[in-house]
């Protein structure tokens, strides 16, 4: 999964995954000959300025920074709702300048950018008329939930992207967390006109967000992690002075008085809400999880065809299943109660210690290396970012998902980080963790993003969004692994394969079920259980998600769905002449692309291997 939380901290919405640098110096279009293609790219090229001007943060997040812009280092995006409405009049604007520029002027790759870039301004414009809530638009209503907010983002945020190797990032550090304060306030601005049109969170996930909260607040202030962060590297790269009691200071005076503010509005928000589960119950409801999905997944597919794909999906993997365990001896119950009898036996998990997580962490770092010595028989373009793997935060675990990936910076400096959620290993037993790492790894998000990165694309390119792509992708590259023999001694992980996949037609049923059909939460967390068998509290923290983060779970199975669909009309179209390391670089080098897109580029290289 893509951390949606790293999405949300920027100012650029829903328009960016990355955000790349606009210096003279930039990649080229591929077609950079063509006559439209300068006046094109000197226009996205301004709405990379123009976004980057906005959010100072991501501009920290991707290792940019610097130079004319090592001012923002310090700076924070504006996320108030002066700030939301500064959004939505740009994006607006991009619009205008994009319907305005002559499409006919530019062919050929140029053309195929124009379309990916007036997709995603077009459908952040018309959710940007059509809500006047929340941070971003359509697939998020909930500014403040388990998964969203600033509480949950600024310590990850400072200890793992902000820059500590001088005194002026020391300012930096100190300046942003300074403003953290104005950051959380913001945060409950825009909660406070949310509610009043009747937005309002479930009243479980309005739960969890209070147990987070105080769970962050409960800490001392000189133990808080922003804390200790600063004070073990600036020790590490021996700059001088008490900086840990400055951190403390601010800590103490200015961050836990808003996060004490904050903890008190959603005590009053939770004494509002509901236990109704989909957005079904707000305003514009059906509307607004038509556009939902339409953000996440770039497909207008109906509620009603949705639940049917995945009901299908689960019948598909369920047979295979039964089929595997038959052969392993597990011949008893449900495939869903066999599952269960899986998690729970010992065999599989490791230790709930610090020695055992260290353990699991080594043991994917093994399975991310044997994979990646089998990528030059499958891939023509390899990524040159490396991948590190490490835990979700203590301090937001509890809410968070099984796992997710953050992208390396453009530099190269930041690699890829695949973070792994250890709060009871019980949740991760041994059997889930190959699929795991093949799907935030490698050949996962870490290689489809690193090479998106790292292609020759123009900017705007390099920071494309869509998640029926993206994860799609990752979806597609847990089965390409077992395709690979990364399963052939591994029969238990080829059952966790299944189960993954498995897991994500469950998505469909339950998100579409949530949604549109107004199922509860209890009737969502049965289904979910009886179907895979997973922990209890592992299935409620998935549900829950779903309920905040309307659509978003849709993405993975259609987006797998179409690779599979356009990898075998290739096989078919081109026989003999296919060759699999050529479909995955026509594929990934284009970057991520609407569905409908992808089909038209699979439908490129299919000709030219024809004519070839």
């Amino acid at each position: 999964m893509i951390d949606r939380r790293r999405l949300l901290l920027s100012g650029a919405g829903t328009t960016a995954l990355l955000v790349a640098d606009v210096s003279p110096v930039r990649a080229a279009s591929p077609t950079a000959g063509d006559p439209g293609g300068p006046a094109l790219n000197a226009l996205f090229d301004k709405f990379m300025s123009e976004r980057l001007d906005r959010s100072p943060v991501f501009a920290t997040s991707i290792g940019l920074d610097t130079g004319a812009r090592a001012h923002q280092r310090g700076e924070v995006d504006d996320n108030s709702l002066a700030g939301n409405a500064g959004d939505k009049k740009l994006h607006a604007d991009e619009l205008r300048r994009l319907q305005a520029f002559d499409r006919n002027n530019a062919s050929g790759m140029d053309q195929l950018n124009y379309d990916v870039v007036m997709f995603d301004v077009q459908d952040t414009v018309t959710a940007d008329a059509r809500y006047d809530f929340g941070p971003g638009g359509a697939g998020n209503p909930y500014v403040i939930s388990q998964l969203s907010g600033i509480y949950s983002q600024y310590s990850d945020f400072l200890d793992s992207q902000q820059p500590v190797e001088n005194k002026a990032d020391v300012d930096a550090y100190l300046s942003r967390l300074s403003q953290v304060e104005e950051l959380l306030d913001n945060d409950s601005q825009v909660a406070t006109h949310d509610v009043a049109l009747g937005f309002i969170p479930p009243d479980f996930a309005l739960g969890k967000t209070l147990a987070q909260l105080k769970t962050l607040r409960a800490v001392a202030p000189e133990k808080a992690a922003v804390v200790q962060s600063l004070a073990r590297r600036t020790k590490e790269n021996n700059i001088a002075g008490d900086f840990g009691a400055q951190a403390t200071k601010i800590v103490n005076e200015s961050v836990y008085p808003a996060l004490d503010r904050q903890i008190a509005l959603v005590e009053s928000m939770r004494r509002k809400a509901t236990h109704d589960a989909g957005v079904w119950k707000l305003p514009k409801g059906d509307q607004y999880y038509a556009d939902s999905v339409l953000f996440w997944t770039t497909s207008n597919m109906n509620p009603a065809d949705i639940h049917a794909t995945g009901m299908k999906v689960v019948a598909d993997y369920t047979a295979r299943i039964d089929g595997q365990m038959k052969i392993l001896g597990l011949t008893e119950g449900t495939v869903g109660q066999r599952l269960r009898k899986m998690y729970e036996d010992k065999k599989f998990q490791y230790p709930n210690t610090d020695a055992g997580k260290e353990k699991l962490l080594a043991d994917l770092n093994a399975k991310v290396q044997a994979v990646r010595a089998k990528l030059p028989q499958w891939f023509g373009t390899l990524p040159k970012a490396d991948l590190i793997i490490k835990r979700v935060p203590k301090t937001t675990e509890a809410g968070a998902a099984g796992g997710y990936y953050n992208n390396g910076s453009l530099d190269g400096k930041r690699p890829g980080m695949y973070y792994i959620n250890l709060r009871d290993t019980a949740e991760q037993p041994s059997w889930t963790l190959g699929t795991l790492a093949y799907h935030e790894g490698i050949p996962g998000h870490h290689l489809q993003l690193s090479i998106q990165q790292e292609a020759n694309l123009p900017l705007i390119r390099k920071v494309s969004f869509f998640s029926a792509y993206i994860e799609g992708w990752a979806l597609y590259s847990e089965q390409l692994a077992d395709e690979m023999g990364m399963y052939d001694n591994d029969p238990w992980g080829r059952i966790g394969y299944m189960h993954d996949a498995m897991f994500r037609g469950v998505r469909l049923v339950v998100d579409s079920g949530l949604h549109a059909m107004k199922w509860s939460r209890e009737q969502a967390v049965k289904y979910y259980t009886d179907m895979l068998g997973d922990p209890e509290g592992s299935s409620i923290t998935e549900v829950e998600r779903y309920c905040v983060w309307p659509g978003q779970a849709c993405a993975y199975m259609l987006g797998k769905l179409e690779f599979l669909k356009l990898r075998e009309k290739a096989k078919t179209a081109l026989g003999a002449k296919f060759d699999i390391r050529q479909f995955h670089d026509a594929v990934l080098l284009g970057g991520a692309v609407p569905l409908a897109i992808l089909d038209k580029i699979v439908d490129n290289y299919i000709a030219a291997k024809q004519t070839a």
